[in-house]
């Protein structure tokens, strides 16, 4: 069973993972000055986020410079998260690995089953997370979050670089947290 969703305002769950570049990040230790973005990709089988890691390593020093510290994280071991460090020439990205399911459902990640092969003839773990992308502010509260069942249509970085820019310029609060009954 799926856990609920997390809340904006609200604290998020801890988190705890290696990085492929060495030592560990860990949610909360050292935040960005504005906001921590964590992007929770499905792993090395996924062309598709083999393709949006590339996009964000690009966008990296746009994100530092808004005060933003910005990680990418799967539950692919150690060898093929450094794959995929290596395939997107993650420099600026910091890749981390080694999430549990049991902390991505936390996350309110959905899980897949392996179906075997992908498309570039990689094999899916046998059991993994679906993406997620989501905007921590430097208390460890949510700021903004958005998970999906499926590899395709993610949130794209520039349009949350504009949006960064909104929110910090205006002070603007995160969404979402009506919790009454309605």
């Amino acid at each position: 069973m799926r856990s609920s969703a997390l809340m904006p305002r609200y604290p998020v769950p801890a988190l705890n993972v290696a990085l492929t570049t060495g030592g560990r990040f860990v949610l909360g230790a050292q935040p960005g000055d504005k906001f921590d973005l964590l992007v929770f990709y499905r792993g090395l089988h996924c062309p598709i986020c083999a393709k949006y890691l590339l996009e964000l390593e690009r966008l990296v020093p746009e994100f530092a410079a808004r005060g933003v510290q910005v990680v990418a994280i799967s539950s692919d071991d150690e060898d093929r998260a450094g794959q995929m460090a290596a395939k997107v020439s993650a420099n600026g990205l910091k890749l981390g690995y080694g999430l549990s399911l049991r902390a991505a459902r936390e996350w309110g990640l959905y899980l897949s089953a392996s179906l075997g092969k992908t498309s570039i003839g990689i094999d899916e773990p046998a059991v993994f997370s679906e993406p997620g992308v989501f905007i921590v502010r430097p208390d460890g509260t949510l700021y903004y979050g958005a998970v999906q069942t499926m590899p395709f249509a993610r949130p794209q970085f520039q349009d949350l670089l504009g949006a960064m820019d909104f929110a910090i310029s205006k002070n603007y609060p995160a969404r979402g947290e009506f919790t009454g009954e309605v």
